[in-house]
């Protein structure tokens, strides 16, 4: 951590370091434009009034008689020693007079005076050089054309004489005529100098100044930033391994900026963490006893349906099977079979509103209850009947259980059935294809008192099948949001179900087919199913 945060303060640094040194280099760029700009302005504007005072010397009706006679006369000599002393006065380098060809890249010199620290000679009268600069040759045309002033800034720079300005203006004649460029070249020296001079002194001065702004900024930043990084970041390194809170080190960071915020928030973290640590396990404690209690509800009220098939060997009237898979651990749905004495056998299922542990409980109750009246000897509507009224009393949960009952007579085949609001059986009788059992569905169990519940029957001959189930299966529910439904549950035993197979491979094909049309989707609610089978009867063979 310690690494991390030095690195962090050479990269503050150097953020700060690199916009000092832009900020130093664009004063000193604009400073030096400026005074370059303005010194440049200062010794053009020097040459321009030498050249006006070189040109009053002039006598110009007289230059054209110069260059064609090429005599020297007194008047000639006395403005040949007016501009040398001219040059030297004004520290110019030279002041000359020259005519210009027809295409301005030649000049026949007129005057030519030198100043003397310049080492060169003067071009005598009538000395002719093809000395135009290209970079100006159209400006100066221009100038010569109309006689005016030219507005571009002549500069020029050569490794002997170094920088140096031009001022040219043209020279006419009494007529109006130009017949001559006047020409003043003075150095800069001093401009060079000068702006050497300053360039070193604002680096300097920036310098110096950024320095001192980095001491006191590197002062600043390790007291008012990376002490407190350091020691928020030290804490929470500590926590991390103790897992223990202590706020006294981050209690003494009282900053009111991002930093005290970020302290005071670690240290709110800190005892949320430590909270929710103590609360996480306590509740980790409690979800593993409700879950081990869940576990064995699980297994009470598994070991409280038939599982053993077949359930009666020693029978061979019948065939059945049975399966409930709960949505939950526990869950409201059950099925039951027994035999009331040995020529009666009852079939139920049911389903109880809810889900879970409430809806377990009272399936625990309805099943009991449904099982003990229906074992003294009552028929189907009268248990229904005793069995509503007593799930009434102090029902102040609301809930109510769907249920269907049969009781096969084995010796004749009467089945007698009723439905209170359950879904009806689907039966295969008479060697025909599954339809649904004809049953006139009663009000569900606990949800009114005194409610009568009329039962129906049929005769069930060998090969016949009967098929017990809850809505888990017709509401089972694909990805899309469609229904398993009662169109399907009758297609797939119509289409599928072999007349003689073991039933306990039919049911397991059934739940391979809605978990298939499930596609992974949760399972919504308990689904639970009964498959009974009537065979020959024996006992009434070996009778006669």
């Amino acid at each position: 951590m310690k690494e991390k945060l030095t690195g962090l303060s050479i990269k503050l640094i150097t953020g700060v370091l690199l916009l000092c040194m832009l900020l130093c280099a664009a004063i000193s760029y604009m400073g030096y434009r400026e005074f370059t700009t303005v010194l440049e302005d200062e010794y053009n504007r020097s040459a321009y009034e030498i050249a006006e005072t070189a040109k009053s010397y002039l006598d110009s009706d007289r230059l054209e008689y110069y260059l064609e006679t090429g005599n020297i006369d007194e008047a000639y000599l006395e403005i040949q020693t007016r501009l040398d002393a001219l040059v030297v006065s004004t520290d110019s380098y030279i002041i000359y007079v020259t005519r210009l060809s027809n295409d301005y890249t030649t000049s026949t010199y007129i005057f030519d005076s030198v100043h003397p620290d310049t080492g060169f000679t003067r071009y005598e009268l009538g000395y002719t050089a093809k000395d135009m600069d290209p970079n100006y040759q159209e400006e100066v045309e221009k100038m010569m054309t109309t006689g005016e002033r030219s507005a571009v800034y002549f500069y020029s720079y050569t490794e002997a004489s170094g920088a140096h300005t031009t001022a040219a203006i043209p020279i006419a004649d009494s007529s109006g005529k130009i017949v001559a460029l006047l020409g003043v070249e003075k150095a800069m020296t001093a401009l060079e100098n000068a702006r050497s001079t300053y360039v070193w002194n604002v680096m300097g001065i920036t310098a110096l100044a950024v320095v001192l702004f980095l001491l006191a900024y590197i002062f600043f930043l390790r007291r008012q930033v990376v002490s407190p990084i350091l020691t928020i970041a030290g804490e929470a390194r500590r926590f991390a391994v103790d897992n223990v809170a202590r706020l006294d080190l981050l209690e003494q960071i009282r900053k009111k900026d991002e930093i005290g915020t970020l302290a005071r928030a670690i240290g709110k973290m800190e005892t949320d963490i430590v909270q929710y640590v103590e609360n996480l396990t306590a509740v980790t404690a409690e979800k593993e006893r409700i879950g081990a209690e869940l576990n064995v509800a699980t297994q009470i009220q598994a070991d409280m349906l038939p599982r053993i098939f077949p359930p009666f060997p020693e029978r061979d009237e019948f065939d059945i099977y049975a399966t409930m898979t709960p949505a939950r651990e526990v869950g409201g749905d059950f099925y039951d079979f027994f035999l009331v004495d040995a020529d009666h056998l009852a079939v139920v299922i049911a389903d109880v509103s809810g889900k879970g542990v409430p809806a377990a409980l009272f399936m625990v109750i309805a099943k009991t209850l449904i099982k003990n009246h229906a074992q003294t000897g009552m028929e189907p509507g009268k248990v229904f009947e005793t069995v509503n009224n007593q799930l009434c009393e102090n029902n102040e949960a609301g809930m109510f259980v769907t249920a269907f009952l049969g009781i096969l007579e084995l010796s004749t085949g009467r089945f007698t059935y009723v439905n209170a609001g359950h879904n009806p059986p689907l039966a295969a009788l008479d060697g025909q294809l599954y339809d649904w059992l004809p049953s006139k569905r009663g009000f569900v169990l606990a949800g009114l008192e005194d409610m009568r519940y009329r039962q129906q029957e049929i005769v069930l001959r060998p090969g016949d099948r009967v098929f017990l189930y809850t809505d888990g299966i017709t509401e089972a529910l694909d990805p899309t949001g469609r229904l398993y439904s009662e169109a399907r549950l009758k297609a797939f035993f119509n289409e599928s179900e072999p007349e003689d197979g073991p039933l306990d491979e039919q049911l397991a094909l059934l739940h391979q087919d809605i978990a298939a049309f499930a596609g992974g989707a949760e399972q919504a609610d308990d689904i639970t199913m009964l498959l009974l089978r009537i065979n020959t009867d024996y006992r009434r063979d070996e009778n006669g």
